[in-house]
């Protein structure tokens, strides 16, 4: 599934902006939401200053998080039933952004409404019981609407147990050091619990020694700064432990779910999301639900806080080309948690705005997560405002709403990816790993797979997939020096690169969608139905069959071009990775001059095409000229200076 992610406010809008939304959604080929971030209280306290909060569930100024505000539950129960009418599945996360307050029963809440919240949610009591209530009240509540509960909701496809969670990985990056002090004692003293019935006797002696701890106290649980020196047998026995924690809370939920509450959809744990370190351990918990989840981005915006206010005021980025970098890709890093046998989903993926090469980011994942077979895709996020506190601006890093480039390219990446238009590679690899393989990836180089010898650019050429997270050991892999152009095994998607700045290219060549994301340029890129010369350095074109039949053979064909998008009156620093001035509306995007010739249209006798402007609303005819009277080429010029510009164009053929 193409999907996207709401956040926040825009996930509980009023009646009719979310039928606006379901609207403009079902007609881009959206088919499922992501329902994320709406678990927060209506008010926080910092101090003695109180905080709003917009995009919340919780009722504004009771003062904890045990109820559901009955008015945000009716904004939900709508936009849910306008997104259902249009046929379009919801993704409800449970556990995201939720604060605790004071009335909550929670101890420390003032301490832990940071990333500890999320690491305690797998451990402590209390928050447990908070977060089998919520759920409860959730799941069971009858949506007016549809007049289904949502446990029983058939437009539910998934539900999210956390959001960027996983105990293990905050282990190893020394996250569990600086819990407050009632957890940490709370956290020992189950690991301790948990040695006595897991660990010789043996072995908790010497263990002991090395900690410089008494003959029966207590075992320390290992901080950052010893992990990667600890006895080896001490190392994997408290990994082992969180592993065994985090897996634990997952099939208790899903028991809970289950077997309580009655849910009938699918679950997910937790995504695979922290890359700069292994993920094994955490899919060794979290791949006992239905679904495997990974979050990834291209080069993640750095928020930028003003000093005084502790206001977000912007970002800064990478603002490369993914193209130019095919070694550490999208697709490359995303397709290490895929396991076999499991469905495999990205519920977070993005190109930063303002990054100036983001346009390549939709197309080239829709096709290479079709190539590997993955069952889903959301991009994060629409847009974190409700729409009337909105402008045409982007607003946020991470919203596309108002990028007019990036919404049009949602049409033929549904194509490329729902519709089947990529096949799925020939050729699965699969790698295993004993459950020691798994826990010593923590102590091991090499992102993202952190498997020595793993060929890191297979996945431009072949499915891969994790084969086993309990042995047998990992093999010996094939050979595989990366050639450039790189040749999916379809031979459906190729990846072009000199290694060099600015060399970068990705073509799509298959019966019924073609296109090329990248430097372009003045080459001519040849493909089967479409020759492009580009007069804009870099752009996405790409060309989509409409009915059921190819490109040679269709009655209407989607042309899509994008480029740059920008806030009106936005400026850049000297190193182009950060705005000196955010701008604001409207976002325009810059219009792609070049041109585009098919070719290769059975009994082609016309071909007419009507510019569609940033709201897919007609702009006027441009005229396609037959290259000769005998030719079977017919030539575009897109955005000829003078005429209305235009980025996506709807092409009739006569036939």
């Amino acid at each position: 599934m193409v999907r996207v992610s709401g956040s926040g406010a825009s996930t509980l809008p009023t009646h009719a902006n979310a039928d606006l939304l379901a609207s403009g959604l079902a007609r881009r080929g959206i088919n499922c939401v992501r329902i994320h971030a709406i678990d927060r209280p209506g008010r926080i306290f910092l101090g003695s200053n109180a905080i709003d909060r917009p995009g919340r569930i919780f009722p504004k100024d009771s003062g904890n998080t045990l109820s559901l505000d009955p008015e945000q539950l009716d904004r939900l129960d709508y936009f849910v039933a306008a997104l259902k009418r249009r046929g379009i599945y919801v993704n409800l996360n449970l556990n995201v952004v939720r604060q605790y307050q004071p009335g909550d029963g929670v101890r420390d809440a003032e301490n832990i409404n940071n990333s500890y919240a999320k690491r305690i949610t797998y451990f402590d009591a209390r928050i447990l019981e908070l977060q089998r209530d919520y759920a409860r009240q959730l799941l069971t509540h009858l949506n007016p609407y549809t007049k289904t509960t949502y446990a029983n909701e058939p437009a539910v496809a998934l539900i999210e147990f956390v959001n960027e969670n996983s105990l293990v990985a905050g282990w190893s990056v020394g996250e569990l050091d600086s819990i407050p002090r009632s957890y940490a004692t709370d956290l020992t003293a189950q690991f301790n619990s948990w040695l006595a019935h897991n660990a010789d006797a043996a072995a908790l002696a010497a263990w002991r020694t090395q900690a410089g701890v008494a003959d029966g106290a207590p075992l320390p649980r290992l901080r950052l700064k010893e992990i990667a020196t600890a006895d080896r047998e001490r190392f994997r026995t408290e990994a082992r432990f969180y592993i065994e924690l985090e897996r634990n809370f997952f099939l208790g939920m899903e028991k809970f779910l289950r077997d309580e509450l009655h849910v009938r959809s699918l679950f997910t744990g937790a995504s695979d999301h922290a890359f700069a370190k292994t993920g094994l351990p955490h899919l060794a918990a979290s791949s006992v639900l239905d679904v495997v989840d990974g979050h990834k981005y291209w080069q993640y915006p750095n928020n930028i806080y003003d000093p005084v206010t502790k206001k977000r005021i912007g970002c800064s980025i990478g603002n490369t080309p993914m193209v130019d970098d095919p070694l550490n890709a999208t697709v490359i890093e995303a397709s290490r948690s895929a396991v076999a046998g499991k469905p495999f989903i990205i519920t977070e993926t993005n190109h930063a705005f303002p990054n100036e090469f983001a346009a390549e980011g939709i197309p080239i994942l829709a096709a290479y997560g079709a190539l590997q077979d993955w069952d889903g895709i959301f991009y994060y996020s629409l847009i974190h405002a409700d729409l009337d506190d909105s402008d045409s601006s982007v607003a946020h890093s991470l919203d596309l709403a108002m990028d007019p480039g990036r919404m049009a390219q949602f049409a033929p990446g549904a194509l490329l990816f729902l519709r089947g238009d990529v096949a799925p590679a020939r050729t699965t690899h699969t790698r295993t790993y004993t459950s020691e393989q798994v826990i010593d990836s923590i102590r091991l180089d090499g992102r993202p797979f952190f498997t020595p010898g793993f060929p890191k650019a297979l996945p431009h050429t072949q499915a891969v997939r994790i084969g086993s997270l309990e042995g047998p050991p990992t093999g010996a892999f094939p050979a595989f020096e990366p050639r450039f152009p790189l040749h999916s095994d379809t031979g459906e998607l190729t990846w072009h690169y000199a290694q060099k700045k600015h060399t970068g290219l990705v073509t799509i060549d298959t019966p019924r969608s073609q296109a090329a994301m990248g430097f372009i340029g003045a080459d001519r890129v040849q493909l089967a139905h479409v020759a492009l010369r580009m007069d804009t350095p870099f752009s996405a074109v790409t060309l989509s069959a409409l009915d059921d039949a190819s490109i040679a053979r269709a009655r209407r064909l989607l042309l899509t071009a994008t480029a740059r998008t920008a806030n009106t009156g936005q400026v850049w620093n000297a190193k182009r990775n950060t705005l000196t001035t955010w701008g604001g509306a409207p976002a325009c995007t810059e219009p792609v001059r070049g041109q585009v010739t098919l070719r290769g249209l059975s009994g082609s006798t016309k071909l007419t095409a009507t510019a569609l402007n940033a709201d897919d609303q007609p702009a006027g005819e441009i005229a396609i000229r037959r290259l000769r009277a005998d030719s079977d080429e017919w030539i575009l010029d897109l955005n000829t200076p003078g005429a209305a510009p235009a980025i996506s164009w709807i092409i009739e053929v006569t036939r």
